[in-house]
């Protein structure tokens, strides 16, 4: 092993790490990938979590400058296909790698630097920021998932979306405290946080309800190595949903519902046996 690859494969672990620290149901999910997968979702798991991070925790620094210096070097990285990040080291490894389109970064980083301006999401630029948080975070993992065939990227572009949207609306909920509370902020369209109820919160259910129909069906078209651990985090998410269907509008804005690891690991184990019969 020559010093660059002893570089590259250096910021690959670091981006393996970023995935296990921020989120057990991804890390687990990816575990179940065929193990050239592994490496480039987590890549992408550390890019779009970095971001993310500058925006919604970084409350005591210049929000707007780390951002623009992150979107700067994320260019960069791109361009001289290197970078002394070891995130985006690793990411523009998987850019080059899978010829993920500039447009779905550009989208992505957007959407971030809009939770630096806006508190409340209107209907068109909820559906903006839906596609660049979330949606296009989907795409990028399908672009790896599909190796170079386009057919099929095309075939399963919108079940991927719906996928992604799917997961983030659900985060909308299970953060609604914190979001309103900490950042001052409400996503869903036209919906007053202080006169959130149960009509409200079901409407809201009922679209998501619909994005998860969608997203099952690209999860059966998915190529085998990487179906059952995009499904392993299909049904975290599914399960979530279901425990805020079943609570009260006020428990959802007061308490951030979760499911519990013993939980996880029942989903991952049932799930690896229904992907051993193939009846997933």
């Amino acid at each position: 092993m020559n010093h660059l690859q002893l570089y590259n494969n250096t910021c690959q672990e670091c981006s393996r790490l970023i995935t296990k620290r921020y989120s057990t149901s991804f890390s687990l999910g990816i575990r179940m990938f065929d193990k050239r997968f592994r490496s480039p979702i987590c890549a992408i798991y550390g890019f779009v979590r970095f971001a993310d991070e500058i925006v919604d925790t970084f409350h005591t620094y210049d929000k707007k400058n780390l951002l623009d210096r992150f979107r700067a070097d994320t260019y960069q990285a791109i361009d001289e296909k290197i970078s002394l990040n070891p995130v985006l080291n690793a990411f523009q490894e998987v850019v080059h790698l899978y010829s993920i389109d500039q447009e779905l970064i550009d989208a992505f980083l957007y959407s971030m630097e809009l939770d630096l301006y806006h508190d409340k999401y209107e209907d068109s630029l909820y559906k903006t920021y839906i596609y660049g948080s979330a949606e296009v975070v989907g795409l990028m993992c399908l672009k790896v998932f599909c190796e170079g065939n386009d057919e099929e990227y095309l075939k399963l572009r919108d079940d991927a979306r719906s996928l992604g949207a799917a997961f983030q609306k659900i985060n909308f909920l299970r953060d609604m405290k914190s979001d309103y509370d900490e950042r001052g902020r409400t996503y869903f369209p036209g919906v007053d946080y202080t006169k959130f109820d149960n009509q409200i919160k079901k409407d809201i259910e009922e679209d998501i309800y619909q994005d998860f129909k969608n997203a099952y069906r690209g999860i059966l078209g998915l190529p085998k190595g990487c179906r059952l651990g995009v499904y392993v985090a299909y049904k975290y998410y599914l399960n979530l949903f279901k425990k805020i269907q079943k609570a009260e509008a006020e428990r959802v804005q007061e308490e951030r519902i979760r499911v519990n690891n013993g939980k996880k690991m029942y989903i991952l184990f049932k799930s690896m046996v229904r992907a051993s019969f193939n009846i997933l």
